[in-house]
């Protein structure tokens, strides 16, 4: 694996050699034998901002025996409009690996194929895999495995975490649900282009929920679409993981969220607060996830 460019772009052995890593990693945090990024410089380049991002890569780094240094868009000619590919080629000369948080998925693709070292995206608008791969690592741990499960995602469904779900689901098998008002749904090209029979899109978010092993839900407002706060609201305004939607689903069903959580919105303060471990594992292990990834992308 020479980047991390997205879901789409791994095959199920990398899914599920960067799980095994994960877990490994977790078992022995403090405790590595080995330290892949001794006398390593990576680059941290958002033109978005961050908390669990910012934090668990700059640690995780570190951990690995790396140095890192943040560089926002504010900080750097990027912000200034200078082309994503001199930015690459300079970076490439001077960094030994970028993590990238920006909007278009294609400057992360460029900045991958100019730079030559290797890239992790961090989030686009078009994908979000690294978490995703921490997710599903939560699911690991919780139920055994996704394989077989129900995930059911609500509320945005046309955002880049449910995008990067339906590539995990058309990937690894189970059965994904997105419960989404008919205008938030995902592209129609994309779900054409992958015909998935265990993938299905659907208004009704009380049989999106039934029997679901695993109830997901994001903000309704993602960064870059604050213009259009009032029409998200109005949209998906019951579209909400509340305790009576919880019923529907099986027993004992994961409630997760990737966070920051607006309470009251995508769901409701009672849920958040029951279901805060699942919650608070899961931001925990977008530190081990990746550090997977950072272990494995200098393997080549």
């Amino acid at each position: 694996m020479k980047h991390l460019l997205s879901i789409e772009s791994m095959t199920p052995a990398q899914i599920h050699e960067v799980l095994d890593l994960a877990v490994e990693m977790k078992a022995n945090r403090g405790r590595h034998a080995e330290h892949p990024l001794r006398h390593q410089c990576w680059g941290l380049i958002f033109s978005k901002s961050s908390t669990r991002t910012r934090v668990s890569f700059e640690v995780g780094i570190r951990e690995l025996g790396g140095d890192v240094m943040f560089l926002s868009s504010n900080d750097i000619q990027l912000g200034r409009g200078e082309p994503i590919a001199d930015t690459a080629r300079v970076m490439g000369r001077m960094l030994h690996g970028a993590v990238i948080r920006t909007f278009a998925q294609k400057d992360v693709e460029d900045f991958a194929r100019l730079s030559g070292i290797p890239t992790i995206n961090a989030l686009t608008d078009a994908e979000h895999p690294c978490q995703i791969l921490a997710d599903l690592q939560t699911i690991r741990e919780a139920l055994g495995s996704v394989e077989g499960k129900i995930v059911t995602f609500v509320g945005d469904g046309a955002c880049n975490v449910p995008c990067s779900w339906i590539w995990a689901a058309a990937k690894l098998g189970f059965e994904l649900r997105i419960a989404a008002p008919k205008k938030f749904q995902p592209p129609r090209e994309l779900l054409e282009r992958l015909n998935a029979r265990n993938i299905f899109v659907t208004d009704d978010l009380d049989h999106a929920a039934e029997g679901a092993d695993v109830l997901y839900t994001d903000v309704w407002v993602s960064m870059g679409k604050e213009e259009e706060a009032a029409f998200r609201l109005a949209q998906m305004g019951h579209y909400q993981i509340s305790s009576g939607l919880v019923a529907k689903a099986k027993p004992g069903a994961l409630v997760m969220h990737c966070l920051p959580a607006y309470r009251g919105k995508e769901i409701t303060a009672e849920v958040f607060e029951q279901h805060a471990a699942t919650i608070f594992n899961q931001a925990e292990n977008r530190l081990h996830a990746q550090k997977a990834v950072l272990s494995l992308l200098t393997r080549g």
